[in-house]
């Protein structure tokens, strides 16, 4: 007789246990899909208040590349005397000010976007320690960077490719 009442009595606890699971199965689902729901929703503002921030460093960046665009630069900065280290350095200098009024716009940046523009900002400067290295006066320094860039794009370019690629994928 006791095992009779034990058997009976699993018959009884069984579909209790099983309504339990079930109920805590469909629980747990509910709780992840209100938790992803409400996470969305606030991705969603952030991303309404952060995309406009966003997009203003990807200007600044592109104003800095187009700034230090040695074509651009070298018409801005125009050789006080015909030194070619003092005008090499004005040069430099000038690309340095700009990168590093700039420098806070990297927290919005993909680090890979940012390597991107710093990558430029030393490939430019290079090529007007290239041309320093080969010529005797600050005019003979501008015609040697223009002329390096005759066949070439100027690196900034790239960099600009690259951000432009950059807000394109934000979007999409």
């Amino acid at each position: 007789m006791n095992q009779f009442n034990f058997i009976e009595l699993l018959f009884f606890i069984l579909p209790a246990v099983i309504t339990g699971g079930i109920a805590y199965y469909f629980f747990n689902l509910h709780t992840k899909n209100e938790e992803g729901r409400r996470r969305f929703l606030l991705h969603r503002e952030m991303d309404k208040n952060t995309v406009p921030i966003r997009l203003q460093a990807y200007e600044r960046m592109a104003l800095f590349l187009e700034r230090i665009n040695p074509s651009k630069l070298l018409v801005r900065v125009i050789p006080e005397n015909s030194d070619k280290d003092l005008y090499e350095a004005q040069l430099i200098a000038n690309i340095e000010n700009e990168f590093d009024h700039n420098l806070a716009q990297q927290i919005y940046l993909s680090d890979e976007c940012w390597n991107v523009v710093k990558a430029a900002k030393n490939a430019t400067i290079q090529i007007i320690r290239k041309a320093g290295m080969n010529s005797e006066s600050a005019n003979k320094l501008r015609e040697e960077v223009l002329n390096n860039l005759l066949d070439k794009q100027p690196p900034s370019y790239a960099a600009l490719g690259y951000i432009k690629k950059e807000i394109r994928d934000l979007f999409s």
